[in-house]
């Protein structure tokens, strides 16, 4: 018999051609859908938003034009409990998260991981740009070839059990030519447009969604202020405000002022000039290795420190705790706490971790 596969659909282009392709290479695919947000408790479906439910439909569409089974699973309070609790707890702490990379980790590999095995299958796959391959030393994660949707970054933190069950056919691809197969294959997604915000804030207001899920008494006004101390404004609480933010400070100055650091402990937003936001040095924690490394070692890399950034060289020094020190050449701008740091060698994910 076939490799049985499932593959997460969530009704796009990416993970519709994926089912297909893995399909057509001969594998027993079994679609599953997964449910990680109650949408009717929005006053709408907002068009492209992620796991909705119109996008469901589209994924059983697409399943019955391939003639393999679909399955739609409740993942709603797995969801809650490793991505949306997450997400505030961060807000509240005066960092910023990426809720993608938890869902990527806890919910599309590690709560698919764990259900794949009820279908009797022991891989998945999904839509990710990248690579997957297997060297001396493991499992290696890799860049896509298509460097604009390369998803290498959201994977980081993927363990060794979890990248050796994981598919990941899109890598050689890139969207246009996947979008050409989506449409050879006749799924009827292949000029579907992609989903831009977070999925459980499909309006993209963050301030609001925070506040109905927090205490009023835990949301405090304080001090805008200067990097030299002088009060310009009052801000609304500091999980409304992420470093390098410009817009909704309310405040008047001679030059555009932006978000440059965040003093939980004293409730104090502190702003400053462009060239404020600019860092040589960084702290990550709970750094994952795809490497052997030892304590103290340092090495040469390139590190991003967000999705669209462009990595740049730095030495990092590996500490206890599953810490990791960051040194750029280059001073980089808006180092934000709570986005991640991934190291890279050439097209390798070499590690990773939590900028705090």
């Amino acid at each position: 018999m076939s490799q049985r596969v499932v593959v997460a659909m969530s009704g796009g282009v990416d993970s519709s051609t994926t089912a297909a392709l893995l399909k057509e290479e001969g594998y027993n695919v079994i679609g599953v859908g997964m449910q990680i947000w109650d949408f009717s408790k929005t006053e709408e479906d907002i068009f492209g938003s992620c796991c909705s439910p119109r996008d469901v439909m589209d994924a059983r569409k697409v399943a019955e034009r391939l003639h393999i089974p679909f399955y739609l699973l409740n993942c709603e309070k797995e969801f809650e409990r490793e991505v949306i609790d997450y997400f505030v707890s961060e807000y509240l702490m005066g960092r910023t998260p990426n809720p993608c990379i938890l869902c990527n980790q806890k919910i599309k590999f590690d709560y698919l991981l764990r259900k794949a095995k009820e279908f009797d299958a022991e891989k998945i796959s999904t839509g990710h740009y990248a690579f997957i391959e297997r060297d001396k030393n493991g499992y290696v994660l890799k860049r896509g070839r298509d460097r604009k949707k390369d998803q290498s970054y959201f994977l980081f933190n993927l363990s060794q059990k979890q990248l050796s069950s994981i598919i990941l056919p899109l890598g050689k691809y890139t969207k246009k030519e996947v979008r050409k197969l989506a449409d050879k294959f006749g799924i009827g997604v292949a000029e579907k447009i992609e989903s831009q915000e977070i999925c459980f804030i499909p309006d993209n207001n963050y301030p609001e969604f925070i506040k109905k899920r927090l205490p009023h008494k835990m949301i405090h006004e304080g001090d805008i202020i200067t990097k030299d101390g002088r009060v310009l404004g009052m801000h609304k609480g500091l999980p409304f405000y992420t470093i390098g933010q410009r817009r909704g400070l309310g405040i008047g100055y001679t030059k555009p002022l932006y978000v440059v650091d965040i003093d939980l402990k004293k409730n104090l937003l502190i702003v400053g000039e462009s060239g404020d936001l600019f860092r040589k040095k960084l702290v990550a924690k709970d750094v994952n290795w795809n490497i052997p490394i030892k304590e103290r070692e340092e090495i040469e890399a390139e590190v991003q420190i967000r999705y669209r950034h462009r990595p740049a060289k730095a030495k990092i020094t590996s500490r206890k705790g599953g810490l990791a020190d960051v040194s750029f050449l280059t001073a980089q701008r808006a180092v934000t706490p709570g986005q991640a740091a991934v190291f890279y060698k050439r097209d390798v994910v070499i590690g990773g971790g939590w900028i705090i």
